[in-house]
This record gives C-alpha cells, sequence and structure tokens, in this order.
C-alpha cells in the first residue's frame, strides 16, 4: 500500500486546480470537493446531481461507518457546482462515467488526481490526498483538534494528528529549533 500526504503547500494546490481545469469541470470538481469536505472517494463518487443542486449543504450515510454525516457546501465552489449540474438530471451521478451511467471508478478518481500531480511534479499523491489536504488546512486554520477528530470520524486525537501528518511534522520543527 502507498502511502499519499497532504497538500501542505497552497501554490501546489492552486496548480493542481488550474491542471485539472484544462481536463474537465467534472475532474476539477472531484478534487475541490474532495479538499473543501474531507469525505472519503467512496463518499464522493456516490453523490448525485440531486445531492447539490440549489443546495447549501449535503447529508450522506457514509459508505465506511454508516453514519449519517452532513456538510455545507463552501460557497466558494456552490457557483460552479450550479453551472456544472444545471442541464443534468437530478437522478445522474454528480461525477458520471464517460462510458456508463454509473460514477466513475476509484481507480478512476485516483488517475485523475495521480495524473495532474504528476504533471506537476507532486509526489505520494492520490484520492485519500484529498481528504487529508481537508484535514491538514483545517487544522492548521482553526487548530481544533477535537473538531477535526469528529469531522473525520477517528478515535484519538494522536491518530487524528498523525492522519493528517502534523505529528511528525511538528516533531521535526521542534528538534530543528532544538540544541543543547
Amino acid at each position: 500500500m502507498n502511502i499519499v500526504d497532504p497538500s501542505r503547500n497552497k501554490e501546489y494546490i492552486n496548480a493542481v486546480k488550474r491542471v485539472l481545469r484544462e481536463s474537465g469541470t467534472r475532474n476539477l470538481l472531484l478534487f475541490l470537493l474532495g479538499i473543501n469536505t474531507g469525505l472519503r472517494v467512496s463518499d464522493l463518487l456516490a453523490l448525485r446531481v440531486r445531492d447539490v443542486k440549489d443546495k447549501d449543504s449535503v447529508q450522506l450515510r457514509e459508505k465506511k461507518t454508516h453514519k449519517t454525516r452532513r456538510f455545507p457546501i463552501p460557497k466558494e465552489i456552490r457557483s460552479f457546482i450550479g453551472e456544472y449540474v444545471e442541464q443534468k438530471p437530478l437522478s445522474r451521478y454528480l461525477f458520471k462515467s464517460r462510458k456508463s451511467n454509473k460514477p466513475i471508478s476509484r481507480v478512476q478518481a485516483y488517475r485523475i488526481i495521480r495524473e495532474a500531480c504528476n504533471i506537476l511534479g507532486i509526489e505520494h499523491t492520490g484520492t485519500h490526498s484529498l481528504r487529508k489536504t481537508f484535514g491538514y488546512h483545517f487544522y492548521k486554520q482553526t487548530k481544533d483538534i477535537a473538531l477535526l477528530q469528529k469531522i473525520l470520524n477517528y478515535s484519538s486525537q494522536d491518530i487524528t494528528l498523525r492522519y493528517i501528518g502534523v505529528t511528525q511534522e511538528v516533531i521535526e520543527d521542534n528538534l530543528k529549533m532544538f540544541a543543547l
């Protein structure tokens, strides 16, 4: 199993957005929803147009935990979603495959993210990087590990910090400053 990292650098995030914009609106929306909601890719791929059209928030049942989760759709991407879904049937998957009426596969979602990152020379990324990126930046912005733990459904704060890569980063930063 490959270990993936969060995107800690906002310039990289913006660069990935630019690359994905060129590859298609669907691909960019996958990335935007992933980094702004912290949803697992399996939950993102299960979304339908009716789940997001003209909505400020989304409620879903997580596939992994079977828990109901409600999250706001960030206002910065609501108009983007509105344009994307405007003429699409409500029952259509938000990330519909071009080959069938089903959503793209997890493998295809991975390829979309990997290809964009490969173009930019960004390593150790995949679809799970979206969730980790959300967690990392949420924590950096709010410093509220208890709330992030609840959002991501983790059992402890230590696991949550390790998951988003903050534990190792904090250790290294503090060791760099330590000297006797």
